[in-house]
């Protein structure tokens, strides 16, 4: 499996983009050009009044983190940092979500990368190949065609952790990414990712986004984590009003501040739920600090 292919677009968006970091030194007197931006899988294009700037992505050491120099670049919420070694770039898109996802897609679509699936499954760990891999970036998070053809689908709402470390793969010391998710079935299992440096830098960044998502750090009141260990415990949705004793119309509002919380997740309009990664590992600390 290769990397093969042309250049191709990946975005075409209007937005503002700026430099705060130049030439190793922070820029005190950053100021916002708007202008349209470009992006395929190859470069990224800022083409603004003063000019038009090319990056090669081949360039790029890193994305994200804040570069808040002065209250004009910290009044803006959302915007990605080109992080080019000695020059930190920030591009604030129209949509930020959806230029952040393609800037990831221009990084990582069809690229191959090696992996071990499933390396632990159940807690039992199997004796498993390593393969080669294919891999996609899509709104849910990344998936990996397996050159044996297997299909692995990291969503991000169910990565619960994830480790890097520098292990022996084939032979060779790569980066290898310890990916800690659950399959359709709701078993957890943990798949091992490696490849080059440059790539495994930006697949690590993308699904740290999942264990972001899978943080335990919510404001939940006594009553939320009544209700989230009752269903951790196995307790059906319709049986928690007797069973911790509450109003219906109060485990229903409950319901519905985990679902906003993203907590767990609605199946059925009749307000069943059922607990996602996130929710598991909440309820699984509130157990375990009675």
């Amino acid at each position: 499996m290769s990397d093969g292919g042309g250049e191709y677009k990946v975005a075409d968006t209007q937005g503002r983009f700026a430099v705060a970091v130049r030439e190793g030194r922070k820029v005190s007197d950053v100021s916002w050009t708007p202008g349209r931006v470009l992006l395929s899988n190859r470069r990224l294009i800022l083409a603004g009044n003063d000019g038009k700037r090319t990056i090669p992505l081949s360039e790029l050491r890193g994305l994200g983190g804040r570069h808040d120099a002065n209250q004009s670049v910290a009044r803006v919420s959302n915007y990605v940092s080109f992080d080019l070694g000695d020059q930190v770039l920030l591009v604030a898109a129209s949509d930020h979500e959806e230029f952040e996802r393609d800037v990831y897609r221009a990084l990582l679509d069809q690229r191959t990368v090696t992996a071990k699936h499933p390396a632990i499954e159940g807690g039992v760990v199997r004796e498993t190949e390593w393969e080669q891999a294919r891999v996609k970036v899509d709104e849910n998070g990344l998936n990996a065609a397996l050159e044996g053809g297997a299909f692995v689908e990291f969503d991000l709402d169910d990565i619960s952790g994830l480790d890097a470390a520098k292990r022996t793969v084939n032979g060779e010391k790569k980066p290898v990414i310890e990916v800690s998710h659950t399959d359709d079935e709701g078993t957890s299992i943990e798949t091992h990712v490696a490849g080059d440096p440059n790539r495994m830098r930006f697949v690590e960044a993308w699904l740290r986004k999942g264990e972001e998502r899978s943080s335990t750090n919510v404001d939940l009141s006594s009553r939320d984590r009544e209700v989230l260990m009752a269903l951790y415990s196995g307790v059906s949705p319709f049986e928690i009003p007797s069973f911790l004793g509450m109003d219906v119309d109060a485990v229903e509002e409950t319901f519905e501040r985990l679902v906003e919380l993203e907590v767990v997740e609605e199946v059925r309009v009749r307000r069943e739920v059922a607990l996602n990664s996130r929710g598991r590992n909440i309820a699984s600390e509130a157990m375990n600090e009675q």
